[in-house]
Formats: C-alpha cells, sequence, structure tokens
C-alpha cells in the first residue's frame, strides 16, 4: 500500500500547479504552522501526513530560509501489510521561496530511497546525491540543468500558497515545472469552482481543483485526483480525493496550528 507516503506527494504536487511568478504582498504562512491529515485507503484509516514550517530560519548562502518538513506514515493497525515512513525536507529562501536544499528519506515496505538536492538558481542547475535500495540508480553529485523558477515537491506547496495567480475563475488552468526523483515534469491544475466541505477540523470555505496528472501509472485517468484548498489566505489544502488503479485514497485535514490568517470556517 504506496498511499500514506504517496498523498504527501499529491498534496504537494496538487498545491504547486497553482503558481505564478508574483507573489502575494502577505504571508500566507509562517514558522510554526502544522497541518495534520489523516489519509483512507477505501473505507480502511491507513495513516497520516503531516506538513510543517520548522521555528529555526538556517542561512544558505547568506540568506534565511524557512525550514519545510512533510512525513507520510502508514498507521500501526496497517503496518503489518505495508510499513511507510517517510520524511521530506526542503530549505526555500526567506524572500524569493525557492528551494535551496531538498532531503527525501523514504523506507516503503522495505524499499529504502534517500536523496538530497542542492539547487543553484544562478546557474540553474541542481546537484543530486541518492542512495538506497535500488543500487543502480544510486549515484554522487549528479547534475542536472533546470529552468527559472524550479521547485522540489514540498516548496512548490509553500510558494504556491503565496503566489499571486489573478482572479479564482472556473476553467482556469495554470502549470509549474517541478523536479522530483531526478526528473523535471509540467504540473497542471484546472480551477472547478467553489464549495464548501465539512471536516473533522470544522465545516470549511474551499476553492475546488483538479489537478491534470499522468494516467496509467498511478491514476486510471489523468483526472483522477480531485483537490480542496480553503478559500482565504492561507490557501490550506482541505481534502484531496484520487482514483487509483487498485481502489480510493481520501486525504482529510484533521488538525492545524500556528495559521497565519483566520481559516474559512462556516458554522
Amino acid at each position: 500500500m504506496k498511499r500514506a507516503s504517496m498523498l504527501v506527494l499529491m498534496l504537494s504536487t496538487a498545491s504547486a500547479s497553482l503558481i505564478a511568478q508574483k507573489l502575494m504582498p502577505f504571508a500566507a504562512f509562517k514558522r510554526g504552522e502544522s497541518l495534520s491529515y489523516r489519509v483512507h485507503y477505501g473505507i480502511i484509516d491507513a495513516g497520516e501526513a503531516t506538513i510543517s514550517v520548522a521555528q529555526d530560519a538556517v542561512k544558505f548562502n547568506g540568506s534565511p530560509t524557512y525550514h519545510l518538513v512533510g512525513t507520510g506514515r502508514s498507521l500501526s493497525t496497517f503496518d503489518w501489510f505495508f510499513k511507510v515512513r517517510d520524511r521530506y525536507d526542503s530549505f526555500i529562501d526567506e524572500k524569493t521561496l525557492l528551494p535551496q536544499y531538498f532531503l527525501r528519506k523514504v523506507d516503503e515496505g522495505g524499499f529504502i530511497i534517500n536523496q538530497e538536492y542542492f539547487f543553484n538558481h544562478t546557474k540553474k542547475n541542481v546537484t543530486v546525491s541518492r542512495d538506497g535500495t535500488d543500487i543502480p540508480r544510486n549515484a554522487k553529485n549528479k547534475l542536472f540543468n533546470i529552468p527559472e523558477f524550479t521547485h522540489d515537491i514540498l516548496s512548490a506547496f509553500y510558494f504556491a500558497r503565496n503566489a499571486d495567480f489573478g482572479p479564482i475563475e472556473t476553467g482556469k488552468q495554470i502549470t509549474v515545472m517541478t523536479f522530483f526523483d531526478e526528473e523535471l515534469f509540467p504540473l497542471r491544475v484546472k480551477i472547478v469552482g467553489r464549495e464548501t466541505i465539512r471536516t473533522r477540523a470544522g465545516k470549511i470555505r474551499c476553492i475546488k481543483l483538479r489537478p491534470v496528472i499522468q494516467e496509467g501509472r498511478v491514476f486510471k485517468d489523468e483526472e483522477d485526483l480531485t483537490m480542496w484548498v480553503s478559500d482565504d489566505l492561507n490557501r490550506v489544502p482541505v481534502r484531496l480525493q484520487a482514483n487509483v488503479l487498485v481502489g480510493s485514497i481520501k486525504m482529510d485535514l484533521k488538525e492545524y496550528k500556528n495559521l497565519a490568517h483566520p481559516l474559512a470556517l462556516e458554522k
């Protein structure tokens, strides 16, 4: 069940698609923010995911950064079927929100991947080192060329929350380039409309999105992923629902802490 960890990726990539290169004049998040989600595989509670902004302000090339942390894990009751223990760290420039360093440590059913990316946006490249179970793919300091404004999956999520992508218009589609697993790929999303949904965190007004994803590898169809983001200045992912090749996945916001702005709650 490669689902708890996959949801961390889908959470990031789905949000990442709503990116314009102009940032909003306010911060959509702050240090200390934490978003927790429950992952369901069909009717089964299968895992949990958390995305947070650490309190530290580590400097890269003399500039302070936000330290982003994403984790995904299967529940103990599901470990017998497929045990997942994943962690992603991204350090993004405090002003541009572009990634400086990305670290991936995943253990999915005993399949291990450890990767680190060093981004150089001036030279438009990223240096990648990898080790893990898939020995032929292990490498050290492998260089890849990237275009401007390229993000890792975690930095893309936070950059999207703070991006100025213009008016919310049904049918609008936006694309961004992301680098993950040593590959560049464009992410696209369509705005479906607005909707209010109920979650464990309350009844929340949302913007409904439909990321256009790659069919065949995980998803049945390129529009089998739907996401709801809070219709407020936080742009917090509230729910994600997907039909995959085997079954369905749903991820719901269950808890939030230290948001920068009031959440769009309805009584």
